[in-house]
């Protein structure tokens, strides 16, 4: 094929071509940046009434004096301070009598008998007392379990409820126990 274009024209469309795809990259980086902006817009706008609002109450805070406590909160930190000077003393006091109660139930336990609760109660009225719950396989080892402990100087009451005896196996039993 011939070539009939002069190489001037040929320059000349060449440099049109490039100055027309410049000129689309341009106007795609302009629209690009447009919609950019008006995506961010919402965002920049939400931030900066943020950033207000926190620089205000900041300026509230640091103005502002500290208000004093009213009477039901000082009733609370005065009852806080009651419990909590009650643990610290009983902290002091160290494990008095729960090891050694424990103990002297574990040892003594029959094998075949499983305790699933321990419960220590120190009430005022009634004093200490120690409900143990669990499960024996009959009746003879129940009762020979409350002998145990009964013949233990470690306890001045036993008392298993005579409830405990209705099922004849698999009896889930309550025990009640007075320290000496």
């Amino acid at each position: 094929m011939i070539n009939l274009i002069p190489n001037e024209e040929k320059k000349k469309m060449s440099r049109d071509f490039y100055l027309r795809l410049l000129t689309l990259f341009f106007t795609m980086l302009g629209v690009s940046l447009l919609v950019a902006s008006v995506a961010i817009l919402p965002s920049y706008f939400l931030s900066s009434a943020e950033k207000s609002s926190i620089d205000m109450k900041l300026e509230l805070q640091e103005n502002g004096s500290v208000a004093l406590p009213d009477e039901d909160t000082q009733m609370v930190i005065k009852d806080l301070d009651k419990k909590l000077s009650l643990i610290e003393n009983a902290k002091k006091k160290g494990p008095a009598f729960s090891q050694k109660v424990i103990n002297e139930i574990i040892l003594k336990k029959i094998s075949s008998i499983k305790i699933t609760e321990i419960l220590y109660q120190n009430d005022p009225q009634t004093g200490e007392r120690i409900n143990i719950s669990g499960k024996a396989p009959n009746r003879e080892v129940l009762l020979l379990f409350r002998r145990i402990l009964e013949d233990n100087t470690a306890f001045s009451k036993v008392d298993l409820p005579i409830s405990n005896f209705v099922k004849g196996s698999n009896i889930k039993f309550y025990l009640n126990l007075v320290p000496s």
